[in-house]
């Protein structure tokens, strides 16, 4: 019961920010809230043991204000200077493309899916595949450095920099 009431209220919630604006009681008409109720009572029903899984720990406030630090500072500068190096290479044609295997010491599924995420995002990299037995995630890399190429384990930091502390912090 307690799944099915997170996930309708997760829901409902994204229901109102995505139609915010659209009625003429405050943001929303009572049509539209109606509908959003029932929405969400469905979803939460069908997906109360996708969602939640026993695991309630992203309902503290504390670790949805660090995520949304995350998006506004260090992933908002990453994606930044991400998108002048691919235009910086796309000019000069100054690639080296590869697949890197890089070990970020996430235990979650959420954790990864968040980090998998934030890569491929970022311009210039992508998320390929995911090591089941270790977490450890393939990406596509446009300009693969030398010395990430030697590290073993494999340090993320060449790859995604500081995207995995951030994510540890939030999702674990």
């Amino acid at each position: 019961m307690k799944a099915f009431i997170v996930t309708s209220l997760v829901a409902f919630l994204v229901y109102l920010i995505l139609t915010a604006g659209s009625g003429n009681l405050w943001l929303w008409s009572y049509e539209e809230l109606l509908f959003g109720l029932m929405t969400a009572s469905l979803i939460g029903y069908l997906s109360r043991r996708i969602f939640v899984k026993g695991n309630y720990r992203m309902l503290n406030p504390k670790r949805w204000i660090l995520a949304i630090a995350y998006f506004i500072g260090p992933f908002f500068i990453a994606m930044a200077r991400a998108n002048l190096d691919v235009a910086y290479r796309v000019i000069t044609g100054r690639i080296r493309p590869g697949i890197v295997r890089i070990s970020p010491n996430l235990k979650t599924d959420l954790g990864i899916t968040m980090l998998a995420n934030s890569i491929t995002l970022t311009p210039g990299t992508l998320s390929v595949d995911v090591d089941d037995q270790t977490n450890d995630l393939y990406v596509h890399w446009i300009n693969v450095k030398e010395p990430a190429l030697k590290k073993k384990p494999r340090d993320y930091r060449y790859v995604c920099g500081t995207f995995p502390d951030w994510v540890r912090r939030i999702a674990e």
